[in-house]
């Protein structure tokens, strides 16, 4: 189940995904979870590509699939890297489809984060890197492709994200802190 975001670009759309949280992510039951379910078994809760239980997910002990939010890259991954093709009909995809979906959320938690990031009060040089990021992990003009999203992730390009995210703690101070806004540079 999605949280509301801003921007559409990270919005779930569960209808134009091939149910690819509930099939690559595990669970371990406990209070998330009722049941335990290794990635790559379908939920059993699964009724072709909808949750049979949807309407009552916690009550059933699902809490941790109501709170979960792929940031929209279930339906960028069944839409665009397969063309609308689905595991369930070719279970030859199963594989592919959970690699692409692992890939496919750090692009997007990547991209979700730089445009928050963009949003603060940075100084040139960090507005600069911001921007460099975001233009690395923008959409390629053929359009992403397992490869594509692999190279991403040779290159440490999700890495440099988070390097880069990390940087900014002594570049912002948090609301309410003691410490004395820094002058623009």
């Amino acid at each position: 189940m999605q949280r509301p975001s801003p921007d559409p670009a990270f919005q779930a759309e569960c209808g134009q995904c091939a149910a690819l949280c509930c099939l690559a992510l595990h669970f371990d039951a406990g209070d998330r979870f009722a049941i335990d379910k290794p990635a790559g078994t379908p939920c059993p809760n699964l009724a072709g590509h909808l949750c049979s239980i949807h309407d009552h997910l916690t009550k059933a002990g699902f809490p941790g699939c109501v709170a979960y939010d792929c940031t929209g890259a279930g339906q960028r991954v069944t839409q665009e890297l397969f063309a609308g093709a689905s595991w369930r009909d070719d279970p030859s995809l199963i594989a592919p489809m959970m690699e692409g979906f692992r890939l496919m959320r750090r692009l997007q938690e990547a991209l979700q984060m730089l445009a928050l990031a963009a949003e603060l009060p940075l100084s040139p040089a960090s507005a600069t890197e911001c921007a460099a990021l975001r233009l690395r992990l923008a959409d390629p003009a053929e359009g992403w492709s397992l490869p594509a999203l692999h190279k991403l992730e040779a290159e440490r390009v999700f890495d440099a994200v988070t390097t880069f995210l990390k940087s900014l703690r002594s570049e912002i101070a948090a609301p309410g802190s003691l410490a004395e806004p820094r002058a623009q540079d």
